[in-house]
């Protein structure tokens, strides 16, 4: 059984299935459980950073997001706390894994095609290979 869950997030549908993938997870225990939040900005070339004016509107926009996401699980029942970090997505989350004690790591897929992951990478792909405890990526 999964005690401390981290579910990586960036806002998107399907980081959001990820989030309902490990409430349903953790349905029979949920009290036994805390799940934690995890969005990471990439502001060298994140799209959030490219539709809004300036740093400052991408980052709120991500802690509304990560406050809304954190206010849905403990609507579930579930201890959860949230973390906003800066720099690229899968090294980020890979350090925080390191720095912290998690069981499992939740992250949602884009469903890229194969060329587009050969080109541009997967931040999915970087968790699975990467980390040292179980991943399961949601479509």
């Amino acid at each position: 059984m999964f005690k401390r869950i981290l579910v990586a997030t960036d806002g998107s549908k399907h980081a959001r299935k990820g989030i309902e993938k490990a409430i349903e997870m953790v349905e029979p225990y949920k009290k036994e459980v805390h799940i934690d939040l995890v969005y990471c900005v990439d502001v060298r070339g994140h799209s959030e950073v490219f539709l809004y004016s300036d740093n400052t509107e991408a980052d709120a926009l991500a802690k509304r997001m990560l406050a809304e996401n954190t206010e849905y699980l403990i609507s579930e029942g579930i201890s959860t706390g949230s973390f906003y970090l800066r720099g690229e997505p899968a090294r980020m989350v890979l350090l925080h894994l390191k720095e912290n004690d998690y069981d499992c790591l939740v992250v949602g897929s884009r469903g890229r095609n194969e060329l587009q992951t050969l080109v541009l990478g997967s931040v999915s792909h970087k968790l699975a290979k990467h980390a040292k405890i179980p991943v399961l990526i949601v479509r």
